[in-house]
């Protein structure tokens, strides 16, 4: 299948980002290229399938009932919220209630703004929505990693 070999790595490394492991990165681009294979999809661009490796992690870690095994591998990792973009150490059990408590767009934001680092723009392109719906989705985000930091055991 060309488009694999053309946009498998790539992918690859985008799904291992998200997931923090090789082989959950591996399952979900071998089940979204076996889809696009049995679909006939050839017309698919790097955009398009960033998109979809991205809502296939997320659904990965919605799904995930071992919070405390990830915790104990991953330990805590510095996620910048707020208006100002301050620090905020939150936990990987944070971090997997708050994909749960978002909606799919905005989740989406979360994944490419503080895991991928792309900026405002860059996120608006490639969703195809305007910047200043991604902002207000940030700005979903921001609240509520606020309103589960403040619940006991949400934030270190």
């Amino acid at each position: 299948m060309d488009i694999y070999r053309r946009y498998g790595p790539a992918v690859l490394r985008k799904c291992e980002r998200m997931l923090g492991n090789r082989p959950d990165a591996e399952d979900v681009v071998q089940t979204l290229f076996i889809d696009l294979l049995r679909k006939e999809r050839t017309d698919v661009d790097l955009p398009y399938l960033y998109r979809a490796a991205t809502n296939r992690c997320l659904n990965l870690m919605r799904d995930r009932r071992r919070r405390q095994e990830l915790l104990d591998q991953h330990g805590e990792i510095l996620l910048p919220v707020g208006p100002s973009g301050e620090g905020q150490v939150v936990s990987v059990e944070l971090l997997s209630r708050l994909v749960q408590a978002l909606d799919a767009p905005s989740a989406e934001v979360f994944v490419y703004h503080y895991l991928d680092h792309l900026n405002q723009s860059e996120i608006a392109e490639l969703m195809g929505v305007t910047r200043r719906t991604v902002y207000t989705r940030l700005q979903r985000v921001q609240a509520e990693v606020a309103r589960l930091a403040a619940v006991p055991g949400g934030a270190s």
